[in-house]
């Protein structure tokens, strides 16, 4: 198994084989969030023009998303875990938009099997792949707005292909260089209203769940996002 780590939109395009999409402040791990509280699925758009017209058309979905870190006008929820922990999403479909893992998702055009990646569901990633034993892996790091790259993504890239290669990686340790790093907006007094510092914690629940997300083919949508 060739495990390749990639990196923004560029490496999105270029990804192969089984493709890892990882963005975990915020967009896949609040995905796993909207997917176990009941939501039937999840449709990754990559403008948010686009995802004002499917609301039109489909006023019962909910939108879903962020742009630098902040709700969208109109939107029902940002991007933040936290934001959603009271929402009853069973029977829901959501409309999902932000900076990072959703434009990795639309632009993996040359994926053989799309796959979201976070902490949250790093160990059924890693079992699911290990199933599968393809001969090659992408793992796509989207990075900061997927302009450059940053900690946490890139982390837990390197803790999935150690994994998979048999290692066992330091999660503790990671996570600390991740709170000194690029976690270090979860705890800013000023950015509380759009980066709550309970999504730190939420978004680094070392596999809370135990399913992986899968893109799917849609005639109407082009992609959907389903629990597998």
């Amino acid at each position: 198994m060739q495990i390749e780590i990639l990196h923004l939109i560029e490496g999105a395009r270029q990804a192969s084989g089984i493709t890892v999409v990882i963005d975990v402040f915020r967009a896949c791990s609040l995905a796993c969030y909207m997917l176990d509280k009941g939501a039937v699925k999840i449709i990754p758009v990559g403008t948010v023009e686009k995802a004002y017209l499917y609301k039109r058309d489909h006023p019962g979905y909910l939108l879903i998303g962020e742009r630098n870190n902040r709700t969208i006008p109109g939107f029902d929820f940002g991007n933040s875990p936290h934001g959603i922990k009271n929402e009853d999403f069973t029977g829901k479909t959501v409309i999902h938009t932000t900076s990072a893992g959703t434009q990795g998702i639309v632009n993996a055009v040359n994926a053989d099997e799309i796959l979201t990646g976070s902490f949250v569901n790093a160990g059924a990633l890693i079992r699911y792949i290990a199933g599968k034993d393809p001969s090659h892996v992408s793992l796509v790091c989207m990075g900061y707005a997927a302009r450059h790259p940053i900690e946490e993504d890139s982390l837990c890239a390197e803790y999935l292909k150690q994994k998979l290669e048999k290692h066992e990686p330091d999660f503790a340790a990671m996570v600390e260089d991740i709170r000194n790093t690029s976690g270090k907006r979860f705890f800013n007094p000023e950015t509380q209203e759009y980066c709550p510092k309970e999504d730190f914690d939420l978004c680094l629940r070392l596999d809370a769940f135990d399913f992986v997300i899968k893109a799917e083919r849609d005639e109407e949508f082009g992609i959907v996002l389903k629990k597998k």
